[in-house]
């Protein structure tokens, strides 16, 4: 073939690769005099090499780097859909479940609120509030600018710090105010929850980084500080009145003693006898709150990442923070009813949250709700019982215990809701695991 008739077939072979590969990458390498870079997505990145016959190569970028005449791309594609974190599994899993987060989450809690009753009403009030405050603000840093597992890990530990020291700190001092705020607090805790689900939803849904959405929350912790330093008032003498008195006067208290009752605070000075008695006397409210956490959080960390519907416009994060946002609002709702409903035997929200863990449970397993519509219904619901839950528990604590008793009992109260949600992270971490490998 004469050289001309050669030079002319070789630019139609380019130009017949050009407008394919113009259809499928969005270029045009007949372009090949000025380099391009498309940064369309992560991960993507080939070279496009063009060898002495005029045929295009596609190879590795540093494979082709080395023979010349080549440039970098990305591929483009019109219609991007998420890579499944594991394409072996029907569930697209995490490599790291969102249990094992949990963990690094309650764990410093759990250790907190079971030193608590011990020796924690040795530090005054103030010094806590500021500890606790202090490792919110350091968590929201350490996580926004980290970069490795490790790192992020640290940074959840000091949130779990901080919420454990918050929660055992605050609900102690309850017991020196009238028992109305009870109610007050735990709509306020579901609020944080459902403010937080919320906030990161909206920033990041708007376009927001998950960095700067982070530092975005940094005036929290001030917020905390501020309220508690500048606002909160010194309490007074307890008259729970009216209703509550009336309320107060027909349970049956958890101990029956003769002593007069003692002015809010001296629990601190409660002997070890004293404290095992009371402790004996919460079980029946401690033993329900712990199976409904547990139900709960095996739920949230082990079941929520598996209840993956794809015949939806959702992506599977998206359907992730969707249910945390509902389950927030249930708990948020169900938290601020107390002035509406009250319930004495929780051991019956216990008992319908376990049925709800197997219910949820058996659909991961066999996959027959055909609507993810379905599943925000009973995540809301998952929610509503949880709260309903934690405030009437607290409630009826401080109704049945006399001021003595009542900062203890708080304290030791609390380790309830911590305890099932540590005991579900251990069991959810293997199921998910196990889960996961299932084709």
């Amino acid at each position: 073939m004469e050289p001309g008739v050669r030079a002319v077939a070789r630019r139609a072979r380019v130009q017949r690769r050009s407008r394919s590969w113009d259809r499928q990458w969005g270029v045009d390498p007949s372009h090949l005099s000025q380099p391009l870079i498309r940064p369309i997505r992560a991960n993507s990145e080939l070279s496009l090499t063009l060898d002495p016959s005029g045929d295009l190569n596609l190879m590795p970028w540093e494979a082709a780097r080395a023979r010349g005449s080549a440039f970098r791309i990305r591929r483009v594609d019109p219609d991007p859909t998420p890579t499944p974190h594991n394409s072996t599994s029907r569930f697209d899993c995490n490599s790291v479940s969102t249990a094992a987060v949990l963990l690094a989450d309650i764990l410093p809690t759990l250790i907190i609120k079971l030193l608590a009753p011990l020796g924690l009403h040795l530090l005054p009030y103030s010094p806590r509030v500021l500890t606790s405050g202090i490792c919110a603000a350091g968590s929201f840093i350490l996580v926004a600018f980290s970069h490795s597992v490790a790192t992020s890990l640290c940074g959840v530990v000091l949130a779990s710090i901080s919420s454990g020291l918050g929660e055992v700190t605050f609900l102690s001092l309850t017991s020196f105010y009238p028992r109305t705020v009870i109610s007050w607090w735990s709509s306020g805790t579901g609020g944080a929850g459902l403010l937080g689900a919320l906030s990161y939803l909206g920033l990041t849904q708007a376009g927001l980084s998950p960095q700067h959405t982070l530092l975005s929350m940094l005036g929290i912790p001030a917020l905390m500080l501020a309220s508690y330093f500048l606002l909160l008032t010194s309490p007074g003498s307890q008259d729970p009145g009216g209703e509550e008195e009336a309320e107060t006067a027909a349970r049956q208290p958890l101990i029956n003693s003769e002593a007069p009752e003692l002015k809010p605070g001296s629990g601190s000075h409660l002997s070890l006898q004293e404290r095992w008695t009371v402790f004996k006397g919460l079980l029946h409210y401690i033993v329900p709150l712990v199976l409904v956490y547990f139900a709960e959080y095996f739920i949230n960390q082990g079941l929520f990442e598996l209840l993956f519907f794809r015949n939806t416009f959702l992506s599977h994060a998206q359907q992730y923070r969707w249910y945390q946002m509902l389950y927030q609002a249930g708990v948020f709702a169900s938290r601020s009813s107390l002035r509406c409903c009250h319930i004495r035997h929780t051991w019956a929200l216990a008992l319908l949250q376990c049925l709800n863990l197997a219910f949820l449970l058996a659909d991961v397993w066999l996959s027959f709700l055909p609507s993810i519509y379905l599943v925000f219904l009973i995540i809301l619901y998952e929610g509503l019982l949880g709260g309903a839950a934690y405030v009437n528990t607290f409630h009826n604590i401080a109704l049945e215990t006399s001021d003595e008793h009542r900062e203890f009992a708080m304290a030791t109260a609390c380790i309830s809701d911590t305890l099932g949600i540590s005991l579900s992270g251990l069991l959810a971490l293997p199921l998910h695991d196990f889960l996961c490998r299932l084709s």
